[in-house]
């Protein structure tokens, strides 16, 4: 029986430990992510957020006059608020979530703060108005789907710190009109620009060594490419259904190419 009691006192305290403290201010709910240090992060409150919105650095806890630094967007912190039309993120801010606008329909702009160095996987999945947005200087990593089907972008200025751009990271972008890869991206993943049938200009540098599967499929506007010196492996159907190609100039480095259902097979030319 006393065995009994104190496995339920003790779960009782595991349930109190893990049990995040939230509250409520003008509309925006904040998670206290770290009680020493008095942070939180933000997201949605009881009814759905719309128009422009402006998230403070700060913000006092109504319930204990408290006041914390907001340093994060959280998972799904906005997702399918589909009436939010711009957002404006702290310096402070150094995490987006997983998902947290996606399905922001209206959603057309916002800054993402130099402290982030990492965006969340489906950030901005089918923001489809979204048509300019200002990425950190510090970031290191964009996730995969985080931009997926933002249809209305129309450039992106990937900042030199990026090291890795995730699968299907700009899939269905079809505003864009051209890309520049900085130089230290090693690997542009599947699918990563698949469908960005307006891209005309893309730039790949010599740290890329690998090109993935699809990664330019359907990119209609491409007319020619050049691979550098460093790929040493193209994936298949990279650049399927790309009708715009006329050259495709693939260095010596390459030792695999993925021709599968490849239809500009026959315009490749190995230096």
């Amino acid at each position: 029986m006393k065995r009994i009691i104190s496995f339920l006192f003790v779960a009782m305290l595991a349930g109190q430990a893990w049990a995040q403290t939230t509250f409520e201010v003008d509309n925006l709910k904040y998670t206290v992510t770290d009680e020493t240090n008095h942070y939180v992060s933000v997201g949605k409150g009881s009814t759905a957020p719309s128009g422009a919105i402006v998230i403070q650095p700060k913000v006092t806890n109504p319930n204990d006059g408290i006041e914390y630094t907001v340093t994060g967007i959280g998972n799904q912190a906005f997702m399918n608020c589909s009436n939010i039309t711009s957002v404006s993120v702290p310096e402070t801010v150094e995490t987006i979530g997983n998902e947290s606008f996606r399905g922001c329909t209206k959603l057309t702009t916002i800054n993402i703060p130099n402290l982030v160095t990492y965006i969340d996987g489906g950030a901005f999945n089918g923001c489809s108005k979204l048509s300019s947005i200002t990425l950190s200087e510090n970031l290191d990593y964009i996730g995969g789907w985080a931009f997926y089907g933002c249809s209305s972008l129309k450039n992106v200025t990937i900042p030199n710190s990026v090291t890795k751009i995730g699968a299907t990271a700009f899939y269905g972008c079809s505003g864009l009109t051209s890309i520049t890869i900085p130089d230290g991206v090693t690997s542009i993943g599947k699918d990563v620009f698949n469908g960005c049938s307006g891209l005309k200009s893309v730039t790949i540098p010599n740290s890329v060594t690998s090109i993935g599967e699809n990664a330019f499929s359907y990119c209609r506007g491409l007319t020619s490419i050049t691979i550098p010196n460093s790929v040493t492996n193209i994936g298949k159907s990279a650049f399927r259904n790309c009708s715009g190609l006329t050259s495709v100039t693939i260095p010596n480095s390459v030792t695999s190419i993925g021709f599968w259902r490849l239809q500009i097979a026959k315009i490749y030319q190995k230096l």
